[in-house]
């Protein structure tokens, strides 16, 4: 095999590349990134002074390891970290990318792994783009790359492990939240207990989290729903609904939206990768076998870019792409691995689906949310907006987008997409996945004009 690409150098892509040098390989190794992590295990910056306990809590042992993978593996790959892969050719088998933010390239390959990781999922609300307000995943970046918060006196607003784990980590760094907003009720958190157990670990460290939040004194309100964010020219507060439906307003100084995560799934889509809507997670992801194998040849996927499964997960599946790469290629692989990989991973999908069940995404709060809420900020383009379209005969997202310009902007819809759908769907009378998902584009992120 002449030339291997892996695209990402979080806990998948580290794997990934772990077992194509393991069988002697030199790949080709792309992180847009300045240096490889991924997300939940993010590398600080050079200088930064909390230690790896401070930084990633019970993570910090996954952090440890992957980062001494990661430097380990980098001189035995061609390490290009601070680029960016902005398209793919299918046909002539080729990346486009831009390193340091000027230098355009393009890359050959004959196989690609792509190790993409994923972005925050949120649902728009009044004064959701007003400045103070940020993702689950852009506060947790503030205290792991900047070693900053968003606030002292943070409200978080959502559902999921991440909810909580955010929480934890602004009361760790001293910014201790005003609120922290559960719109799952309890119950039906605890009605998935036994599913959950499929990963005892990880879902008795849930618990312990949850109990411990529980015990911060940090007010944490479950089943209740967000009404809006206030304030002029900066957020003072948000207005909400406990689960008896009673009004609530909790001064703050900033907010983080995030309910779950959905693939960052462009460059398979420009690769000529098919979708599937999966029901249980809510999401588009595009279609892949067990192993990570998608129907264009050469092409795998790994990681959270794949299909939401965590930290975890991605570390099992970038070995499990890599390995039937090398299978593919009639490579010498590791058939005690494999077979270890796919039973961990076959597990790891029951556990992952009781907790898409126990944190479902509230698609009929983003549904019903006010004509003068902006669904797309790039664009400004209002749910009101996208209820016109449809009237106008738009039958998908991609003629809406057409109709409204919703998703055209920086974002290229990663945020605006999940909800925009579910306006629409709803405006339509039909099932979210009957109104499609926004097509890939290139270039998938912003570059210059040359």
């Amino acid at each position: 095999m002449k030339t291997v690409v892996v695209v990402g150098a979080g806990p998948a892509g580290i794997r990934a590349v772990e077992q194509l040098v393991r069988a002697g390989l030199r790949p080709i190794w792309i992180e847009e990134s300045p240096d490889g992590g991924g997300r939940i295990t993010q590398r600080p910056p050079a200088g930064f002074k909390r230690d790896a306990a401070s930084l990633y809590g019970a993570d910090s042992g996954r952090a440890k390891r992957l980062h001494a993978t990661l430097d380990a593996m980098k001189p035995r790959t061609d390490w290009r970290p601070d680029t960016l892969v902005w398209n793919i050719r299918p046909e002539a088998r080729t990346l486009q990318t831009l390193t340091g933010g000027s230098q355009q390239g393009e890359i050959a390959y004959d196989a690609l792994i792509l190790c993409t990781g994923a972005v925050d999922r949120v649902v728009p609300m009044p004064g959701w783009t007003m400045p103070g307000v940020t993702t689950l995943g852009g506060a947790q970046v503030a205290l792991k790359a900047q070693g900053v918060g968003i606030g002292m006196s943070p409200v978080l607003v959502g559902s999921g492990p991440l909810l909580i784990l955010t929480a934890l980590q602004y009361i760790k760094a001293g910014a201790k939240p005003a609120l922290v907003l559960d719109t799952t009720p309890f119950l039906q958190k605890a009605w998935e207990t036994s599913g959950l157990l499929w990963n005892a670990p990880t879902f008795l460290r849930g618990v312990l989290m949850d109990l411990r939040l529980r015990l911060s004194g940090v007010p944490y309100a479950e089943d209740a729903t967000p009404i809006a964010i206030e304030g002029d020219t900066a957020v003072t507060a948000l207005r909400w609904r406990d689960s008896g439906w009673r009004e609530h307003v909790t001064p703050c100084d900033a907010v983080a939206l995030g309910w779950g995560l959905k693939p960052e799934s462009q460059l398979a889509d420009l690769a000529g990768v098919p979708f599937d809507y999966d029901t249980k997670q809510q999401n588009w992801v595009p279609r892949r076998d067990a192993a990570g194998r998608t129907p264009v040849p050469g092409v795998f996927l790994a990681g959270d870019g794949a299909g939401i499964g965590g930290a975890e997960v991605a570390e099992l599946a970038g070995a499990r792409a890599a390995l039937a790469l090398l299978a593919d290629a009639h490579l010498p692989s590791d058939a005690a691995l494999t077979n270890h990989l796919d039973g961990r991973l076959r597990t790891e999908a029951r556990f992952r689906a009781a907790l898409d069940r126990a944190f479902p995404y509230p698609a009929k709060l983003a549904a019903k949310m006010a004509d003068e809420v902006s669904v797309c900020r790039c664009e400004v383009i209002s749910a009101g907006e996208l209820r016109a379209a449809a009237a106008a005969e738009a039958p998908e997202m991609n003629r809406a987008k057409a109709f409204s310009r919703v998703g055209m902007g920086r974002c290229q819809g990663r945020l605006c997409g999940p909800p925009a759908a579910a306006v629409l769907a709803d405006a339509l009378g039909v099932k979210v996945d009957e109104v499609g998902r926004l097509r890939g584009q290139p270039p998938v992120k912003p570059i210059p004009v040359q």
